[in-house]
């Protein structure tokens, strides 16, 4: 190519990539500045709130937001700071509880152990348990509980959520939390519903699948987490690993309790792994997405097929499935002690959006952050409602 006209292709480029730079800066502050509330009244103008202004009105210190278009991540960011007590600011690596969000993520390690034969979604759960058994009782005479109904929270099982262990206080094994035995803190989990005749959300089902897992391959979870998704997925800023090792600790958002006070100790330790354990940020998050987009790496395609259809409820295997405008989507919420998130994506064009907050009233503002991502994005879902 002659020197003269190199140089003006190397121009054109260069304009062309700061025009598109620009547009994403515009198109970023558009998003920042236009958080919308859940509902307005009839014919009312719709308010637009900075981030800013709503971590202060939420007493929320920090959040982390990331979103993805045509299968991509558009951008990444992080606002306010990972502690109310002279914390840094938040980054797009800073690390926060996923919560609930977990429990889609470890339903693919579950989902993979069946895609190798070691495991069998419709079997009783008790024939490859080891370490631990679901007591029978008079409600699973007939129908038993399966990993199907596990990731479905159809299983007849007790204990909704998990509140997490004060810095210092003893963590209980997975057995002990099984059992409600002290030092959990929690009831024994057990059938109490015919499994797969009602709907009921359970972490406690998820763990259940945990030391299903675990006896079946004979690793801890973490490790088989890393192994099978994790890894080859590239979240290199994730574990299922309780507490947080000390590596990850450098940038990892504190818990706050909806005063805005810190947690003491800065956040709850959570044995309870799959239903609620998971460190990450939202661009890792969003490569789970783009991979339940497209199965290309963890499951066999019949398997990522049958984790995104509804069983019971409007819920597949560890994720809530929706439908609007014709446009199918998938989603999961959050909320640990101190921390709230949200993660939404759509079947197809490769676009979702995670929000991460270190606040025990950061799910409101994760709605907000995500009505304004839906109005400048196009999205069906995250309207402002008129009452």
């Amino acid at each position: 190519m002659p020197t003269r006209t190199f140089r003006l292709f190397a121009a054109f480029l260069t304009a062309t990539v700061a025009l598109l730079a620009a547009d994403l800066d515009q198109k970023i502050q558009r998003v920042t500045q236009g958080l919308r509330p859940a509902s307005v009244s009839k014919g009312a103008a719709i308010p637009k709130m900075t981030i800013t202004e709503r971590l202060q009105f939420y007493k929320v210190p920090g959040v982390s937001v990331a979103v993805m278009q045509d299968g991509k991540v558009e951008w990444a960011r992080g606002f306010g700071v990972t502690s109310a007590e002279g914390g840094k600011p938040v980054d797009a690596e800073t690390l926060f509880q996923a919560a609930s969000i977990s429990k889609h993520v470890a339903a693919m390690v579950a989902l993979h152990v069946v895609d190798e034969g070691k495991l069998s979604l419709d079997e009783d759960v008790n024939l490859k348990l080891r370490s631990w058994k679901v007591p029978e009782n008079e409600f699973t005479k007939t129908e038993k509980v399966t990993l199907r109904r596990l990731l479905n929270h159809s299983a007849g099982l007790t204990v909704h959520g998990f509140p997490g262990y004060a810095a210092g206080a003893p963590v209980p094994s997975l057995v002990e939390i099984l059992d409600g035995k002290k030092p959990a803190n929690t009831d024994p989990i057990r059938v109490d519903v015919v499994p797969g005749t009602l709907w009921r959300y359970s972490g406690g089902g998820y763990e259940v699948m945990q030391q299903l897992v675990m006896d079946v391959t004979g690793k801890p979870f973490p490790q088989l987490a890393r192994e099978i998704v994790l890894g080859p997925l590239g979240m290199s800023r994730s574990t299922y690993e309780q507490p947080l090792p000390s590596r990850y600790g450098g940038n990892a958002a504190s818990a706050h309790h909806a005063d805005g006070m810190t947690i003491p100790g800065e956040w709850h330790t959570y044995p309870e792994m799959t239903a609620a354990g998971l460190w990450t940020t939202p661009s890792d998050l969003l490569r789970v997405v783009r991979e339940l987009q497209t199965g290309s790496h963890v499951l066999k395609p019949e398997t990522q097929r049958q984790m995104l259809t509804k069983v019971l409820g409007d819920y597949g295997l560890g994720l809530a499935l929706a439908e609007t405008g014709g446009q199918k989507s998938f989603s999961h919420g959050g909320s640990n002690a101190g921390f709230q998130c949200m993660m939404f994506g759509y079947l197809e064009g490769g676009r979702g959006a995670v929000v991460m907050t270190n606040g025990d009233r950061g799910g409101a503002l994760a709605g907000e952050i995500l009505r304004s991502i839906a109005a400048e994005y196009g999205w069906p879902d995250y309207q402002v409602a008129e009452k």
